[in-house]
């Protein structure tokens, strides 16, 4: 059995090195690569080894480029930091797949799959591409509220502000409706969209449909008009500035 690695993190490599070398002694290890551009020039220039284990972000780009520019009809396990979801993804479409810091058992399973033929040369190049993305974190849609006795739920495109105060958090909707909240102001803003949601100061945080009106203010500052909001003094600090700027000019 002749494994290839690719694999541009010398630690990494060496630790993979020394458990095929520990697990499965009768292994060829022919080569460790550690860019796109040398992959590339290595399958040109090289019989296909019997077997494939290749990070995905290498020194140079993504390890996919290879596949695209170079036919490798060979098993590959890749090796990287993708959470559980991928890798379930990735099993499904018969790509075998470890996490790092990879666990001598499921190097065992990979390299048993591939004695047995049970991983296919069988590389979708649009699914890696996929899965490689960033995944688009999700943000809440709704707000659970107490209203007396009673418990509602406020859809976000109902909030216009949640402030502070007191030490007590409150959404307030676009009608102007208040309701108590059993979250933290800090805690709330890392659950709302930043694209629809800033936070103006340590006591609001505002939707962008909710701002009536910007004044320049006295140090570099700004003044902040609300819907529906009877503070007549929301400043924002000359940190924030640029930064809110940008925010309503996109």
């Amino acid at each position: 059995m002749r494994i290839l690695i690719i694999e541009d993190e010398k630690p990494a490599a060496t630790r993979l090195n020394k458990l095929l070398q520990a697990h499965f002694p009768t292994a060829e290890l022919i080569g460790n690569l550690d860019t796109v551009s040398r992959s590339i020039r290595w399958f040109s220039e090289n019989p296909a080894p019997d077997l494939i284990f290749c990070d995905i972000q290498l020194a140079d780009g993504i390890s996919f480029e290879i596949f695209e520019q170079v036919k490798v009809k060979v098993p590959i396990v890749f090796t990287t930091a993708f959470d559980h979801y991928a890798i379930r993804a990735f099993q499904v479409n018969a790509i075998d797949y470890l996490l790092k810091p990879i666990d001598p058992k499921d190097l065992a399973r990979a390299v048993e799959k591939f004695r047995s033929r049970s991983i296919q040369p069988n590389l979708d190049l649009n699914l890696l591409k996929t899965l490689i993305q960033p995944q688009a974190k999700s943000f809440k849609t709704r707000f659970l509220v107490r209203f007396g006795e009673k418990i509602q739920s406020i859809p976000i495109e109902e909030i216009a502000i949640f402030f502070s105060e007191e030490r007590v958090t409150f959404l307030q909707t676009h009608a102007g409706k208040k309701y108590v909240l059993d979250s933290t102001l800090e805690q709330v803003e890392a659950q709302v969209d930043p694209a629809i949601f800033f936070r103006l100061n340590r006591k609001y945080l505002s939707h962008v449909d909710a701002i009536e009106e910007v004044l320049t203010y006295s140090n570099s500052r700004l003044k902040v008009k609300l819907t529906n909001c009877t503070d007549s003094d929301i400043l924002v600090s000359r940190e924030k500035v640029t930064e809110l700027k940008n925010w309503l000019d996109r």
